[in-house]
């Protein structure tokens, strides 16, 4: 995988969906927290106060029935200077105020009500355990509803963050199809009215749909362009070099020639391109050794390379078009490279190498493209051998790498599909 499809995995959708799990879980949980904070503040303020009131009416009755000498008041108990008062209140009620406290009385929790009575402390004692479990009992189903709330509102993030996760999975998935070459695949997902005008995802994937249609549609016309083109130029080409080999001998017919030569090479590659962009090529497969099968390649160029077969194989591949793809890469090699250029074989792997300036990093990333040729000053370039090198190479399920050795050079590397059941040889 090169470095430009690395930085397309949608890996990232998975952290996202578990980012916004956990946003909608914690901002859930806070407000649960601070609405059951205030609800039980609320209750438990008006509880006491209803508690706190009875025993300021309590106390007042007591006070009048102690004037007239009476020890009990609304069944509560009328104590002076009890033993077991909060010394805080007793202080409180010794210093001539009147005062509250939760309290005990007998090992039982009382809400205790004192005040100054004849140099005295009077106090009367409310029961307040029921009061307490009440407000456990409260806070309990508070804190039960707001778990409650808390969960289910995650539960319908979750459910709603996987629906947006996986969309953008799938928005991921497919422009990494497009950017590998598959320009008819769609997300599928429909551009829909004013909601869908309001949803980021939706958006998205329907500005990626027309992205890639337009980019279809682009990419179509030039190919019948360049087909159009090449047909149209191969007929007056035919006649030209027919008629150049009527001139008579010498310079210029050389010099035509050559030119008119270069033309047509380049307008059959032209058609060989528009070939392989309309799929029509079908590749002749059949078994061979690819030691002799690269050596007879290599000769058949007239070039000087260097041809080492370290381990033979047998291959399934068409010979005509693989001899094509190791012309090309010869012919680049010397083209654009340094000698020496050395193809080595070792099984089912063929490795072209020269020592030159290397393959250019755009090229190596994204992989050959047509017509570049590059700057002398800063590397090698490439033209159409290497679009079609790649091309034929996909048709034959060749794996084609380009790469540059760590001492200088470009480094080709082919691998090839094996024969079923033969494997490498020796």
């Amino acid at each position: 995988m090169t470095a430009w499809q690395e930085r397309l995995r949608p890996g990232w959708t998975y952290g996202l969906r578990w980012k916004i799990v956990l946003t909608v879980a914690g901002v859930a949980c806070a407000v649960a927290a601070i609405l059951g904070v205030l609800v039980h503040n609320v209750l438990t303020r008006q509880r006491v106060d209803e508690v706190r009131k009875e025993a300021r009416q309590s106390l007042d009755a007591a006070l009048k029935e102690y004037a007239y000498g009476t020890e009990t008041t609304d069944g509560h108990a009328v104590l002076l200077d009890p033993v077991q008062l909060p010394g805080a209140l007793r202080k409180l009620a010794m210093s001539g105020e009147r005062g509250l406290m939760v309290g005990e009385q007998d090992g039982k929790a009382v809400m205790w009500a004192a005040a100054p009575a004849g140099g005295h402390v009077l106090a009367v004692s409310i029961p307040y355990a029921s009061t307490r479990d009440h407000l456990r009992q409260m806070d309990t189903a508070i804190l039960g509803s707001a778990l409650l709330a808390a969960g289910s509102v995650t539960l319908a993030g979750t459910y709603f963050a996987g629906r947006i996760s996986r969309r953008l999975r799938h928005t991921a998935t497919v422009a990494r199809r497009i950017t590998e070459g598959d320009l008819d695949v769609r997300t599928g997902i429909p551009p829909g009215g004013k909601a869908a005008e309001r949803d980021a995802v939706t958006a998205v994937a329907v500005a990626l749909d027309s992205m890639a249609a337009s980019l279809q549609r682009r990419l179509e016309s030039e190919k019948r362009f360049t087909a159009d083109v090449a047909h149209e130029l191969r007929t007056p080409l035919t006649g030209l070099l027919a008629a150049a080999g009527l001139l008579p001998e010498g310079r210029p017919k050389e010099m035509i020639n050559d030119r008119l030569k270069a033309l047509h090479t380049l307008t059959e590659d032209l058609l060989e391109i528009s070939r392989l962009d309309a799929g029509a090529e079908q590749p002749e497969l059949a078994e061979h050794e690819l030691g002799p099968l690269v050596e007879r390649a290599v000769r058949a160029t007239a070039l000087d390379c260097e041809v080492h077969v370290v381990r033979d194989a047998t291959v399934r591949t068409d010979r005509r078009r693989l001899d094509r793809i190791i012309a090309n890469l010869v012919v680049n090699a010397h083209r654009h490279g340094a000698p020496p250029v050395t193809l080595t074989v070792n099984g089912p792997v063929v490795e072209i190498r020269d020592h030159g300036p290397g393959y250019p990093v755009e090229l190596i990333d994204s992989g050959p493209q047509r017509f570049r040729t590059g700057d002398p000053g800063r590397g090698r370039g490439h033209g159409l051998g290497l679009t079609i090198a790649a091309g034929q190479a996909e048709v034959l399920g060749i794996a084609l790498r380009f790469s540059n050795a760590a001492t200088g050079g470009a480094v080709t590397t082919l691998r090839l599909p094996t024969a079923p059941g033969r494997g490498a040889g020796l």
